[in-house]
């Protein structure tokens, strides 16, 4: 064991060339399969589901108007260049944990704890969130053709406590299908990303006929104090109280309209999480991070585009604007393909932010940060089975029984402190580590990264209070557990020459 009781010790980095070496222990490595084409499909299934199929009239309802279309071209540039940070760090450590293995290399292991305990929160509680969407989708669906699901096991309300025997169905399922292998999970992804993606066109190319220039005007609506009460009363922005004035319409809106849409590309940097079980990851990693997050924006933008061009945003519906908009047109039956396809697509994001959350737990524990014997592979199918396996059934729990809808929104400040922890990662890591090699190196730094920190930084500044008392708690707890077990269970390894201490790396 390993006890360091200095303040240095608690920034002790992982030496990068150590960490790639012991992910080639076949106890406790994984097996590389995967390929450029089975990553954008995994950022792409991930990426688009509850988004776009449930944010956009929110967003531009209660928010920004038809410029919603503005607020998910902000959330994805700042994507964007967070994405171009991630890809270099996937690039030159292509070990699983995404963020986490990647701050222990740049910014040391507390730090690094830090945003693990963040990342494991944000997957898990993003997992359970889409599984009670996904939950709500598919009993309206049996509804239609006559099947109802008792409200007994159909989940409960916003703010009422029952049993989602459904959703919790639904994570068993997939946390099966990621024990059995990781290839097989990504076969039955790609049959599920073409069946949404072909509904997302199908809504842009069929509501392209429906729209009305009218319900452009006016397309970034003036600030209104009923605008700004209705948009902040329930949860203000933590922008409003440092003095700013409420995000409801106006310039303002669109920024406060991408905090809430951030949610929609929140997926990207799953596709990190599977760096080592990349075929060849210093070339694949950068193409299917920056790919999967082109072509959603593109996908994002067209479809708020078209829906706030067929009904007016004032009478967007915020449970399911892409049916109603086709409702209030009267094409009925397009309705039933826009269902089957958000059906489709929060399937396959329960079944990536469920690999994510399990890979990011694996590498704490191959680490020595989490009881190590969750980091043994399965024998046969080589894949993190104890991890996966026990975050599972702790995701079912929390999606058969938790009213989610309010804590949500901590998926969101997770993945932006996420992102600036990358952001730093790469501007310290050219400067300790300049001769490592880099298959993609982030343009402009440290330009561009500290680009990514200020956006970010922005976006969670208008996230509720109450988020960040929430996110603030659950980082408290984190420290209780690093303090009171992670720091005194750190593997031998880690001591003996794969931690360095100063800036600059040691042999």
């Amino acid at each position: 064991m390993v006890t360091q009781n200095t303040t240095k010790g608690l920034f002790r980095t992982k030496n990068i060339e150590n960490t790639i070496r012991d992910a080639g222990d076949s106890e406790h490595s994984l097996k590389r399969e995967l390929s450029a084409l089975d990553l954008t499909v995994y950022g792409i299934g991930v990426i688009i589901g509850t988004g776009i199929f449930v944010l956009t009239g929110t967003a531009a309802k209660q928010y920004a108007g038809p410029a919603v279309a503005l607020s998910f071209v902000a959330a994805g540039v700042v994507c964007a260049l967070a994405a171009l940070c991630y890809a270099e760090f996937a690039s030159t450590v292509p070990v699983a944990g995404s963020a986490y293995t990647f701050s222990y290399a740049a910014l040391g292991e507390f730090p690094a704890w830090l945003i693990g305990w963040d990342l494991i929160l944000e997957l898990a509680l993003g997992a359970a969130v889409v599984a009670v969407g996904w939950s709500g989708y598919i009993q309206t669906f049996l509804a239609d053709i006559g099947i109802h699901v008792p409200t007994s096991i159909g989940g409960g309300t916003d703010s009422h406590w029952g049993l989602n025997l459904p959703a919790a169905a639904l994570v068993l399922v997939m946390t099966a299908l990621l024990v059995i292998g990781v290839k097989q999970s990504a076969r039955f992804t790609t049959v599920i990303v073409a069946v949404k993606v072909a509904v997302v066109l199908l809504v842009i190319v069929a509501g392209a006929f429906f729209i009305k220039g009218s319900n452009y005007h006016p397309f970034i609506p003036p600030t209104s104090n009923k605008a700004a009460n209705a948009a902040t009363g329930a949860a203000q922005p933590l922008i409003q109280h440092l003095g700013f004035a409420p995000g409801a319409y106006g310039v303002m809106g669109i920024f406060t309209a991408a905090a809430v849409v951030f949610f929609a590309f929140i997926g990207f940097d799953v596709v990190a999480t599977a760096a080592e079980e990349v075929k060849k990851p210093q070339r694949d990693l950068p193409r299917g991070i920056l790919a999967s997050l082109a072509v959603c924006t593109v996908l994002y933008v067209a479809v708020t585009l078209v829906v706030t061009g067929m009904q007016k945003y004032t009478l967007l519906s915020e449970k399911a604007p892409l049916a109603d908009a086709f409702n209030a047109t009267g094409a009925h039956w397009l309705s039933g393909f826009i269902s089957a396809g958000a059906v489709a697509g929060l399937t396959s994001v329960t079944l990536l932010l469920l690999m994510g959350q399990s890979r990011v737990f694996f590498a704490m524990s191959r680490d020595g940060l989490l009881p190590r014997s969750f980091s043994r592979v399965h024998p046969k199918f080589k894949t993190p089975y104890r991890s996966t396996i026990l975050l599972g059934l702790v995701v079912a729990c929390f999606a058969a029984v938790i009213p989610l809808k309010a804590l949500a929104e901590l998926v969101n400040i997770g993945t932006l402190a996420a992102f600036i922890l990358v952001s730093l990662g790469v501007i310290i890591l050219r400067r300790t580590r300049p001769d490592l090699p880099r298959a993609f190196r982030t343009p402009g730094v440290p330009y561009v990264p500290i680009a990514a920190i200020l956006s970010c930084l922005w976006l969670m500044l208008n996230l509720p209070v109450e988020t960040w008392i929430r996110f603030g708690l659950w980082m408290l707890v984190g420290l209780v557990v690093y303090f009171g077990y992670s720091r005194r269970h750190v593997t031998r390894a880690l001591a003996r020459n794969g931690t360095q201490s100063g800036p600059e790396p040691t042999e």
